[in-house]
C-alpha cells in the first residue's frame, strides 16, 4: 500500500482498520456482560459447606449429633441439624437470609456457619 503496489490507498485501509478495532471492543463488551452474568450466578449457588459434629447430651458419645451449613456466598441458605439422643433422633432446619436466621442458632449451628463461611 505504502509503496503503491495494491489496489487500495492508505485511507480506506485506516478505515477497515477502524472497523475492526470498533468490532473487537463490541465483542469485548459482550464477554464482559456474559461474565457479569456468570458472577452473578455464582454468587448464589451453593459454595459454602461445613459440618460440626458435637455430643448434645453428656450421656452419649461419639459425636452423634452434627450440625450442617449449606450457604451461597451472601451466607444465605440453611442449617441442617441431627441431634442423637439414645432413644430418639431430631431433625431442625433453620434458614438463612444474608445471615440473618429465622430461628436463633444454637453454638454449635453458628460454629458450622463460620466454618462454611471461612473457607
Amino acid at each position: 500500500m505504502l509503496l503503491g503496489g495494491g489496489k487500495g490507498d492508505l485511507v480506506d485501509f485506516a478505515v477497515s482498520l477502524q472497523g475492526r478495532i470498533d468490532d473487537l471492543h463490541r465483542a469485548v463488551d459482550e464477554v464482559a456482560a456474559g461474565l457479569v452474568r456468570v458472577d452473578r450466578r455464582t454468587d448464589e449457588s451453593v459454595r459454602n459447606v461445613s459440618i460440626v459434629r458435637y455430643d448434645a447430651y453428656e450421656d452419649t458419645g461419639g459425636h452423634q449429633s452434627a450440625s450442617l451449613a449449606v450457604l451461597d456466598s451472601t451466607r444465605t441458605g440453611v442449617v441442617v441439624t441431627a441431634i442423637q439422643g439414645r432413644d430418639y433422633a431430631r431433625i431442625y432446619m433453620k434458614e438463612l437470609d444474608r445471615g440473618k436466621a429465622s430461628v436463633a442458632l444454637s453454638p454449635e449451628e453458628a460454629e458450622a456457619v463460620e466454618r462454611a463461611m471461612s473457607r
